[in-house]
């Protein structure tokens, strides 16, 4: 399979992936480029398409101990987005997940929103190295605000497939 000018091949021909996502030199991979999982790609989509505010009974916690956002619905933990502290002042929001069942539920949504409101509350910025973070960000710039700006972490990048 042969690429445009500047956008990467798909690893996958049979199940392409729209996105693909490079880190900023502020993320500590100056000039890579990779192409996102199937289940990354899923939860981008969720947050695209559908931001709807869950209509399932969702709980988020924070586990400071295990460095964790977790999404629990009736009791059960179905999605999380783990994180680390960077100084007095900064979250590094690494990655989020959800349960296959559970997606397609705007939970991501609601995890990503609940976690970037907690961060405002606290007069924190955030590093992205989500890229599914850094998809909810684009699509809700009223948190923009929150990104650090000397390490703002992974930017995405649309591609096309046919």
């Amino acid at each position: 399979m042969t690429s445009t000018e500047g956008v990467p091949p798909m690893i996958n021909p049979i199940e392409p992936t729209r996105h693909a996502l490079g880190y900023s030199d502020g993320a500590g991979h100056p000039d890579e480029e990779d192409i996102l999982s199937q289940d990354q790609a899923v939860l981008i989509d969720e947050v695209i398409d559908d931001p709807r505010t869950p209509a399932l009974d969702l709980q988020v916690v924070k586990n400071e101990r295990l460095g964790t956002y977790d999404a629990l619905v009736g009791g059960r933990e179905v999605a999380g987005l783990t994180y680390s502290v960077a100084g007095d002042d900064r979250l590094v929001l690494l990655g989020t997940s959800v349960l296959s069942e559970f997606r397609e539920q705007g939970i991501a949504t609601e995890l990503i929103r609940h976690v970037l409101d907690d961060a405002r509350g606290q007069g924190k910025t955030v590093t992205i190295l989500c890229p599914i973070v850094r998809t909810f960000i684009e699509h809700n710039p009223e948190y923009a605000d929150l990104v650090d700006p000397q390490h703002p972490g992974v930017t995405l990048r649309r591609t096309h497939s046919s």
